[in-house]
């Protein structure tokens, strides 16, 4: 009984003492392990005289009660004063200002856009859109595309299961739009298309800007006049266009538009008047009424505007980009 006494002496000194609850579970092996002290008693009841064995037995299951509360108790200290511990070494100060999230900027291109739909919304253009992906009749056929036309070649499109297309530019938005409608009407098309393209200049998707007038009067000349005034608009007051000679199926005559640009000049998109075909497939009679449309590129116009020297950076996703802009 002694022994058991002095057991439990020592335990809840050893107990008392331990500073951590590494330690503390040291001392509770120590004593209560399939190896600890109270075990040894335990088995050792087996040798004592038979008077003693119950006593001494009861008195070591006591003392195994006791040493758990100790120890259950202890660790709650332990633990108790750890969290305060923390508390005064992580200490919050109320008085100090805010830590404010950093500011969001919007992307270059998106900037872009919200301002040239402003512009063209300033001069009565209503804003249309449409699926990126679309049917061939829409994106080559109504469009006045031949059958044999290089942009039908799958190095330049990307086709779709079931004979769509990822759209390669903004103009069937144009078939969508004149389709079932009598003129006179004016509308922009901003949005992205995709085409087998990648480089400093170009990029699989981007953005472009297209805009479209039928009436029964609008000429070469109104298409000239609008498109200097968003050139300037875009660029500066000091901007020049000029227009070149090209062909595109949908436009007829069709221009090449480039603005003056450090001394030289930049391709910034093509323009025409519609072709006839065009308003026939969309229903309109080209011997009452005549449109005029252009289409240009908006990321483009955003890399030149914010002296990005790649156009591949603006979508990689690097926020050190947008922080410069």
């Amino acid at each position: 009984m002694s022994q058991v006494e002095r057991l439990e002496a020592e335990a809840r000194e050893a107990i008392d003492n331990a500073g951590t609850r590494e330690e503390l579970v040291q001392v509770r092996a120590r004593f209560l392990g399939r190896k600890g002290s109270v075990a040894a008693i335990l088995r050792g009841i087996g040798e004592l005289p038979a008077a003693e064995r119950g006593p001494v037995g009861a008195a070591a299951n006591e003392a195994k009660q006791k040493i758990e509360s100790w120890v259950a108790e202890r660790r709650a200290a332990l633990e108790a004063s750890g969290r305060a511990a923390d508390l005064a070494e992580h200490r919050l100060d109320v008085t100090l200002p805010g830590a404010a999230p950093p500011p969001g900027r919007l992307h270059p291109v998106t900037r872009v856009f919200r301002d040239v739909i402003a512009f063209f919304a300033s001069m009565g253009f209503a804003v249309q859109d449409g699926p990126e992906v679309e049917t061939d009749w829409n994106n080559f056929g109504a469009l006045n595309f031949p059958d044999d036309h290089p942009a039908r070649d799958i190095q330049d499109t990307f086709f779709v299961e079931g004979g769509t297309v990822l759209r390669t530019h903004t103009s069937p938005v144009q078939i969508r739009t004149m389709t079932g409608r009598t003129p006179p009407f004016r509308f922009i098309a901003p949005g992205r298309v995709y085409r087998h393209d990648s480089d400093a200049t170009h990029t699989p998707m981007f953005h472009q800007i297209e805009g479209f007038m039928v009436d029964d009067r609008t000429t070469l000349g109104d298409l000239k006049g609008i498109l200097h005034a968003f050139a300037r608009h875009m660029f500066g007051p000091d901007t020049e266009l000029r227009f070149r000679g090209h062909y595109f199926p949908f436009t007829e005559p069709s221009a090449e538009m480039d603005f003056s640009y450090r001394g030289g000049w930049m391709e910034w998109g093509g323009c025409g008047m519609i072709h006839p075909e065009v308003l026939r497939n969309c229903g309109i009679d080209p011997e009452r009424h005549q449109g005029w449309a252009f289409g240009m590129g908006i990321d483009r116009t955003a890399m030149d505007r914010f002296g990005v020297p790649d156009l591949r950076l603006m979508f990689e996703g690097d926020v050190r980009l947008l922080e410069q802009i």
